[in-house]
């Protein structure tokens, strides 16, 4: 019975998947704001807009191996110097990531997961400013992949700037 036990413990962990391990545990809505302070003076105008984009992501380790991962978009739409609405939604997303290296932990979190959670949070924001009687914003998919490596580029020309800087300075 022990060596029948063991086979069958034996077999479930052959079973089990080798290497990394991701999965999207759940979706939410985390926080929304909308705003129409010139409403309702503001559907008298011609409407044509400046649209000032934003888009925003943080992660939180939640328990060992499940991080929170939170995407942040923000739309102010201005005509002329009167802001017409501001629109933010937090979108939120648990996911696990098990046997990743720091290194690739941090690149998921920054692009897959957004990714992930891009879908959603568009819809919830185009969803208000509709509600809000304002056209649809109709944003374009974006790439985090390209987003991170800005960033990544960025934050080493920026110490090595650092480096420089120190150099002279002693």
């Amino acid at each position: 019975m022990v060596g029948e036990s063991n086979n069958s413990e034996g077999a479930a962990a052959e079973g089990q998947p080798a290497g990394p391990q991701f999965a999207l545990q759940r979706i939410y809505l985390k926080d929304t704001s909308f705003e129409s302070p010139k409403s309702p003076q503001i559907f008298q105008t011609q409407w044509n807009p400046k649209i000032n984009f934003d888009i925003k992501t943080r992660n939180t380790k939640v328990a060992d191996d499940v991080y929170e991962v939170v995407l942040v978009l923000t739309a102010e739409a201005k005509l002329e110097e009167e802001t017409a609405f501001v629109v933010e939604v937090h979108q939120a997303g648990i996911f696990t990531l098990k046997e990743f290296s720091e290194t690739d932990i941090e690149q998921v979190l920054a692009t897959v997961c957004p990714s992930i959670l891009f879908p959603y949070s568009r819809e919830s924001l185009d969803a208000l400013v509709v509600k809000g009687s304002f056209p649809p914003l109709m944003i374009a998919p974006i790439n985090f992949e390209a987003l991170y490596a800005q960033q990544k580029q960025a934050a080493e020309q920026q110490a090595a700037g650092d480096e420089t800087a120190t150099e002279s300075v002693q």
